[in-house]
């Protein structure tokens, strides 16, 4: 026997609220569509669902265990409203990230741990990969976003790029090295020491060749390679030997790892980290809450580093 649901909630509340009129009210009904509803519902089961002759109405006892049933539908329903309507306005659901790892553990990392302590209800499955990967899971639905670095002329035009943070690549070193001592640094001053790398498919391996050569050290002694930012940032601490690594991860390592920018200018690509999307797929509307949040972060962040920067070059 199938029973209507709706009629089950109108029971529940004649019951709680105790009456016909009491329950109408409550749930902006008339009287008499409740009185019918409740009359569907005794035919439907062939038995009777109030004690007769008794005011205020009092159910019978199949009628008591038929209006319980009726209250956990009711706030059933409301459960599964309110989680609709905070999908909607991106509150709750599950986005697919995916990231290139540096910036993944340096900078984002943070500011979605943040973002989760503010939509708790919003799972995030991440995954890393550099552009070759996080394009093609893009178009292959693996991804709802990917997060990494990119000049403006390598998003393809079925991609939409929107930045966050300006690209800015130092030579870095732990706290307290003997060159975070020595003014007006040269190339001189750092021949001596050697290089950790990144792993050799990353961009950021690229651009140490090319901070190296613009300086004018192209035959460089690599030490330590292909680590993950953890295993980097544990041996520039263990050891004098210098990396190049963005700007923003050494400025946010240093809340807990004493990590030091080197006063020294280097040439860098023009690369901006930020969130690349499809265009035209309809994508989970926390997207729009997780793109907002990390350009506010973001743009606080700049700010931050930006004042720090001035002040590195006066003390250079």
């Amino acid at each position: 026997m199938k029973l209507d649901s709706e009629h089950l909630e109108i029971l529940a509340a004649i019951v709680e609220q105790g009456g016909l009129t009491e329950g109408a009210e409550a749930l902006g009904k008339s009287q008499p569509s409740v009185s019918r509803s409740m009359a569907l519902l005794e035919a439907r089961i062939g038995l009777p669902l109030f004690e007769p002759g008794r005011r205020p109405l009092r159910p019978t006892e199949l009628g008591a265990s038929l209006a319980r049933l009726g209250s956990r539908i009711h706030r059933a329903n409301k459960e599964a409203s309110l989680l609709v309507q905070r999908y909607r306005q991106g509150l709750a659901g599950r986005l697919r990230v995916g990231g290139s790892p540096i910036f993944m553990d340096g900078v984002v990392a943070s500011m979605i741990a943040e973002f989760q302590s503010r939509h708790a209800d919003v799972q995030i499955d991440q995954s890393y990969g550099y552009l070759n990967q996080l394009e093609a899971g893009l178009r292959n639905g693996g991804l709802d976003v990917a997060i990494l670095p990119l000049h403006p002329g390598q998003v393809p035009p079925d991609l939409e790029f929107t930045p966050l943070l300006s690209g800015n690549n130092v030579i870095t070193c732990r706290a307290g090295h003997p060159l975070t001592r020595t003014r007006g640094i040269t190339l001189n001053h750092i021949a001596p020491y050697a290089w950790i790398a990144p792993p050799i498919d990353s961009p950021l391996y690229r651009d140490l060749q090319r901070a190296l050569k613009s300086i004018g050290q192209e035959d460089f002694r690599v030490n330590f390679s292909g680590g993950t930012l953890a295993s980097i940032q544990s041996v520039l601490t263990g050891s004098d030997a210098l990396t190049v690594l963005p700007y923003s991860v050494v400025f946010l390592s240093r809340r807990t790892i004493p990590l030091e920018a080197l006063p020294l200018k280097i040439d860098h690509a023009e690369r901006q980290l930020g969130i690349l999307r499809v265009s035209d797929r309809q994508l989970p509307p926390a997207v729009r809450q997780l793109t907002t949040f990390l350009l506010a972060e973001c743009q606080r962040l700049q700010a931050r580093m930006d004042h720090d920067q001035q002040i590195t070059r006066r003390r250079g």
